[in-house]
């Protein structure tokens, strides 16, 4: 070996830790994130790959419709630098929680994230329970326990199911990114390139889903609860109605009644089940018809926590429709 080379050889083993303990300390120092639910903490998680993994709080197959919190929750809500979320109407459970743990971190309400499309609440017809007896039915805790939980919408008010369209995927991850950036100077070049990645990655999840729903597109399916209108919207699928209003207030027999007249109706060729709630609702409700049977995850109850499982969210739920529409008559 030349003297040069041996010079240039003991010169990088000499700065080489140096350089990775600079990396390491820059790491050691992101901020403590913490994430509502699974297809918001993929985004978070996709823009801190190299850099952290954020906490999640509603995990394995839970729903944050019917989430409580755990004391783990509250300890990581409690080390928190960054939080979030969606917003008021979506993870009601989290609003006291944010208040009390969470008052000293920087907290992040994702559905004001400029550049969103909202689509307003659905209401009437078979997206909405009448005065028809099926209220009665449930009981009065029920109706209670469905107005607190923030489904009583009052004019103005906005569904929240934002992530299920992933033009508001990007926009949030824009937010994500800049909040990061603004918390962790030192990493603010790896989060702009995650996020680079991550749009990249997300204009042809778009891409391929129009391909994918373009066959059936114009055949009516009814959903366990009214969950899919981003989808619905932007690759203009055709939804007939739901079973239910907000899946932690079960239907009773007379909207039951209704939803089984409408697949009638309409020619509804699939109904759509959730895996975290009542499938035997599903089956009431089209027993007798020629409809067939599937499953949605809106919320990724099925899937592991990670940066893919947006991706996997999103493509289960147009391969299922595919599936279903395709083979029903």
């Amino acid at each position: 070996m030349s003297l040069k080379n041996s010079l240039l050889l003991t010169s990088s083993l000499l700065f080489a830790p140096t350089m990775l303990l600079a990396e390491g300390a820059a790491h050691a120092n992101a901020p403590n994130v913490v994430v509502s639910i699974k297809p918001i903490h993929s985004l978070v998680a996709s823009i801190m790959k190299g850099v952290g993994e954020p906490a999640l709080i509603v995990e394995g197959a839970a729903s944050p419709h019917t989430y409580s919190m755990k004391p783990s929750n509250a300890a990581a809500l409690e080390k928190a630098n960054i939080v979030f979320w969606v917003g008021h109407g979506l993870e009601a459970f989290l609003e006291k929680p944010l208040e009390s743990l969470g008052s000293g971190a920087k907290i992040v309400e994702l559905d004001d994230a400029p550049g969103l499309e909202k689509l307003k609440f659905r209401e009437g017809g078979a997206f909405e329970a009448h005065d028809d007896g099926d209220e009665h039915e449930a009981g009065a805790e029920g109706t209670e326990a469905h107005e607190e939980a923030g489904h009583h919408h009052d004019e103005g008010e906005f569904d929240l199911h934002l992530w299920l369209d992933p033009i508001n995927a990007k926009a949030m991850a824009v937010e994500i990114e800049k909040t990061l950036a603004a918390a962790d100077p030192a990493n603010a070049a790896t989060y702009k390139t995650n996020l680079d990645a991550l749009n990249t990655r997300l204009d042809a999840l778009d891409k391929k889903l129009v391909e994918t729903v373009a066959p059936i597109k114009d055949k009516p399916f009814i959903v366990f609860h009214d969950a899919y209108q981003y989808f619905e919207h932007r690759y203009h699928v055709k939804v007939a109605g739901s079973i239910t209003v907000s899946p932690e207030t079960l239907p009773g027999a007379a909207r039951l009644k209704q939803i089984h007249e409408k697949i009638v109706e309409l020619g509804a060729t699939c109904v759509f089940a959730e895996p975290q709630f009542e499938p035997k609702l599903v089956n009431v409700v089209f027993e007798g018809t020629a409809a067939k049977s599937g499953t949605l995850d809106p919320e990724a109850a099925t899937l592991e926590a990670g940066p893919d499982l947006y991706f996997q969210l999103m493509d289960g739920i147009g391969t299922s429709l595919k599936t279903c529409l395709s083979n029903a008559s």
